[in-house]
């Protein structure tokens, strides 16, 4: 492809390179770089792409875009205001406009994205046989098929690629999680979404937007990329959402007036949801077999969104009946006893207060909560966090989470300074595996212990090391131990 026709979505600053020439392939990271490749130089968080220029050139670089005039003789540039908007423009002429062959759905909000999108793939592909990608937190899907992942939303670049891959399978709809780091940092920049929704918005990834409303305003973006927005109606920043969308808003709350998709009459059950959906005249019974209030608000999002796709409530609701809980959300593991183990990904102070409400409805016993905070993130959370679990469960296990490059004592230190509470409430145990072991050889009949934080997550960050680490399996060798004890 011609550098000029690549080029030609983004405004060129200036330019001593002949747009004449051809490009064989794209990099942003030089030590990816090919010969003939453009090299675009990003500006990151932990690096900066123009220090990288000479290596990529070294590498066979045909040219080099970028924010500054490089430093040098006869470096071919092409200089651009903002080289990460470059980036996903440039990747997605690159890859030929993939994700304009399918209908996407982008799910955005603190907590709920992950369980969400797997219901909208799950109803779209009973009810109209769509082949339906999925991009999120717990991996990406084409159909059936399972693609690693390693952040929530991609960089634009291998963004764009997953869409080529999704369209030249037969996809004819995505559904993602698109994370406000992704709408702060354009990697989503350039698409153009059929349905975009709202779930809720509580604290968390402060450590990179500084205040509640950057981040609000982050997630506002999507709600001007897209067709039509379904929005909680119920959340606090519901209406925040509604008022700066840039078209048409479709919402849904629980026993609410004035809005499209209404739920009551909801149960609360040990291992699942029921309630009445209501849009207008039409009212159908809806089961979800996921417990907790919050599932209530991801099935009505869900049916929300798939009803401005085309799908009819009642095949909504009907296919609701069969979907699967998401690994990691609320999922239980074998014990050797009357007592539950669950294990789920809240790791923000709504999502366990949540958590810890849901499994306070239906525990016949104790509610234990065993949880940590991620280092290197919003350290104003973990005080919250040991105040909400303290309060929330009859017993707290203060351990580590992802540590990352922090102390680990240092975290849960943050945390126990939020709690104000007796001793015989919360204990500490700062190795995660030890206080699992811990935890259950410490329960009662009929206790329910929650492992917050990890979910789906089968590793321990430590140091920029990822230690292999499945609370499953951990679960399954403490239980084989106390077997043969």
């Amino acid at each position: 492809m011609k550098l000029g026709e690549l080029l030609s979505d983004i405004s060129i600053l200036s330019a001593n390179v002949d747009l004449d020439i051809e490009i064989t392939g794209v990099s942003y990271d030089s030590r990816l770089t090919r010969p003939g490749d453009l090299f675009i130089a990003v500006v990151g968080f932990a690096t900066d792409g123009h220090k990288y220029i000479n290596k990529a050139l070294e590498q066979g670089a045909a040219a080099v875009l970028c924010q500054t005039v490089p430093e040098g003789e006869g470096v071919p540039f092409v200089r651009t205001a903002d080289t990460r908007l470059a980036l996903a423009l440039v990747s997605r002429r690159w890859f030929g406009f993939p994700a304009e062959r399918m209908k996407l759905v982008g799910i955005t909000g603190t907590n709920g994205k992950t369980t969400t999108t797997l219901l909208i793939k799950h109803i779209l592909e009973t009810t109209q046989g769509a082949k339906v990608g999925l991009i999120g937190t717990n991996g990406n899907k084409i159909g059936d098929t399972d693609l690693p992942s390693e952040r929530t939303t991609p960089e634009s670049f291998e963004l764009q690629r997953l869409f080529r891959q999704m369209a030249d399978a037969g996809c004819t709809h995505v559904v993602m999680e698109v994370s406000s780091h992704a709408l702060a940092l354009d990697r989503v920049a350039g698409l153009r979404y059929a349905v975009a929704a709202f779930t809720n918005l509580t604290q968390d990834h402060l450590d990179f937007h500084g205040t509640m409303e950057a981040y609000a305003e982050a997630k506002a973006k999507l709600f001007r990329m897209a067709d039509s927005a379904v929005v909680n109606h119920d959340a606090e920043y519901g209406p925040y959402f509604t008022e700066r969308a840039a078209c048409p808003v479709f919402e849904y709350g629980v026993n609410g007036e004035r809005v499209a998709l209404n739920a009551a009459g909801v149960e609360l059950l040990p291992d699942r949801v029921r309630f009445r959906a209501s849009c207008g005249e039409e009212s159908v019974p809806v089961e979800l077999g996921i417990p907790g209030a919050f599932s209530v608000y991801n099935a009505l999002c869900a049916l929300l969104c798939c009803m401005r796709l085309g799908v009819s409530l009642r095949d909504g609701s009907a296919a609701l009946k069969t979907a699967k809980g998401v690994q990691g959300r609320m999922e239980t593991v074998p014990t050797d006893g009357d007592y539950t183990i669950l294990i789920d990904y809240a790791h923000t102070p709504d999502a366990l207060e949540n958590v810890l409400r849901a499994v306070r409805e239906t525990a016949p016993g104790r509610v234990v909560a065993l949880f940590g905070c991620g280092g290197d993130r919003d350290r104003t959370k973990r005080p919250i966090m040991g105040r909400i679990a303290v309060t929330e469960a009859d017993l707290t296990v203060v351990t580590s989470d992802n540590p990352r490059t922090e102390d680990p004592m240092e975290i849960i230190r943050e945390i126990l300074s939020g709690i104000n509470a007796p001793q015989d409430k919360y204990v500490t145990i700062p190795d995660r595996r030890e206080a699992i072991a811990w935890a259950i050889e410490h329960h009662r009949p009929g206790d329910v212990i929650v492992l917050a934080g990890k979910g789906h997550e089968t590793y321990q960050e430590i140091d920029h090391v990822k230690h292999h680490m499945d609370e499953r399996e951990i679960v399954a060798e403490i239980l084989e131990r106390r077997k043969h004890a």
